[in-house]
């Protein structure tokens, strides 16, 4: 009996490190958590922006407009003023762009548009109505109606956004989505862009400022930010492997010890 005795307490120890251990894993360190740690006071950031290039399924709102309403009429779209403001409205109107990159312009016909910005479709709409002796002070204006970005993963609010500014930088698109979660693996962070048929991947690591220079500074729109849980929250998802569940039985066993010691 003096045997078991001098068992069970070494079994105990064994059993509160174990817990000790557990509870060190499942905390995280500043290096996990905090964003931009090499970020330094009075440094300057240049970025050069780059519209997005007009892309299928994109649906347009071109305006056009001169000097005699009556002239730009047949080229734009009849909206009630009451429903002018009304988005969803504004997109049943709106020119979509069709699998092959193509809109059905009135007059003008068939146009070719997704090699183009907005502003390089307004110069090029602007351009043609003045080579074909439509219109010769022709004012043309053109605005994305569907623009978006999709945020998923370890963030607070993920979804779809609406997006209205031409630029939006990737950490307002997260802010958009309720920050990173505690769980969210901040040197992690993928950004998926789709130009043209083309797409890329990029993996940004929200702890350094190395990327505040890049052109992912800026999110374009139909890009797709996916935020990686971090070990903590993959080591969570097994049932043995939540420390939860693995406390609740080490508390059990530990109970059952000094039931059976005294």
């Amino acid at each position: 009996m003096t045997q078991n005795k001098d068992i069970f307490p070494n079994f105990k120890a064994c059993i509160a490190s174990v817990i000790l251990l557990i509870i060190m894993q499942s905390c995280g360190t500043k290096k996990d958590i905090l964003y931009f740690q090499d970020a330094k006071t009075d440094t300057t950031y240049s970025n050069t922006f780059s519209n997005s290039k007009i892309q299928i399924n994109d649906i347009l709102d071109i305006k056009v407009s001169t000097k005699i309403n009556d002239a730009a009429a047949p080229f734009n779209t009849e909206i009630f003023a009451s429903a002018a403001s009304n988005i969803d409205i504004l997109k049943i109107k709106g020119y979509l762009v069709d699998t092959q990159g193509f809109i059905n312009f009135p007059v003008l016909g068939t146009l070719f548009v997704s090699d183009k910005s907005t502003s390089e479709l307004e110069t090029f709409i602007k351009q043609k109505l003045i080579h074909d002796d439509l219109l010769l002070d022709a004012v043309v204006t053109i605005r994305l109606l569907n623009a978006k970005i999709t945020v998923l993963g370890e963030v607070n609010k993920p979804g779809t956004f609406s997006i209205t500014e031409q630029n939006i930088t990737l950490l307002q698109a997260l802010g958009l989505a309720g920050d990173l979660t505690i769980n969210g693996q901040r040197n992690d962070v993928l950004l998926i862009r789709m130009e043209g048929t083309n797409k890329t991947i990029t993996k940004i690591d929200m702890t350094k400022t190395d990327w505040f220079n890049s052109p992912n500074f800026f999110v374009k729109n139909n890009d797709v930010i996916v935020v990686s849980p971090n070990n903590s929250k993959i080591k969570m998802s097994g049932y043995l492997g939540n420390p939860t569940t693995i406390l609740t039985i080490a508390s059990l066993l530990l109970s059952s010890i000094i039931l059976i010691t005294r």
